[in-house]
């Protein structure tokens, strides 16, 4: 199941072949630096089978991002339902990714994130996404902006589900995006 292509990348559903990344990545202290644990292989083979079901059964989860050049995954990006009472209510839809380390710095998150940011309102006729981030996560943060989002403050928050062994993990920073922001955008662009 492919979700969307661009020139050079590939959104789709996870195969059985890509469990080795998708651990890789849910392990990695450097991709996950703003988390307050990593997975074991378990634990991410579990959230693999979870979020692929959720994709054929909802449309909606962390895509599996490849190489459009031979299909190889090299991380994910995806469009999802948050499960984030009481800082974001029922219903708002985050995008999010995660790369596995040696393929940063090639401008591919800012490509994807930028093609499903298109993909959920053109497609699935979203009003507005979300992404949300560790206040001092700047290569996130750098991604929001690059692909048009905005900072709200008034809807930052403090992550209730962060253990208190992480305090410095706990300020979020939320920017957001509209459908009609983003259609504005690309307008501004083409002139």
């Amino acid at each position: 199941m492919i979700i969307h292509e661009t020139e050079r990348l590939r959104l789709r559903a996870w195969l059985e072949a890509d469990r080795d990344l998708f651990a890789e990545i849910n392990s990695d202290p450097k991709v996950m630096e703003f988390f307050p644990f990593r997975r074991n292989r378990a634990d991410a083979d579990a959230l693999f089978d979870s979020n692929n079901r959720n994709i054929y059964e909802t449309g909606f989860g962390f895509f599996a991002l490849a190489l459009r050049e031979n299909d190889a995954p090299i991380g994910f990006c995806g469009l999802a339902r948050t499960d984030l009472k009481p800082h974001l209510p029922d219903g708002t839809v985050e995008i999010g990714w995660r790369l596995a380390a040696r393929h940063w710095g090639k401008g591919y998150v800012t490509e994807a994130a930028g093609a499903l940011l298109d993909y959920g309102f053109e497609e699935r006729k979203l009003g507005e996404i979300v992404a949300i981030a560790v206040a001092t996560n700047t290569r996130s943060i750098a991604v929001m902006k690059r692909i048009g989002m905005y900072c709200d403050p008034s809807r930052g928050f403090e992550h209730s589900g962060v253990p208190d062994t992480h305090p410095q993990l706990r300020p979020h920073v939320l920017y957001a995006i509209t459908a009609d922001r983003r259609q504005r955008n690309g307008e501004t662009a083409k002139r």
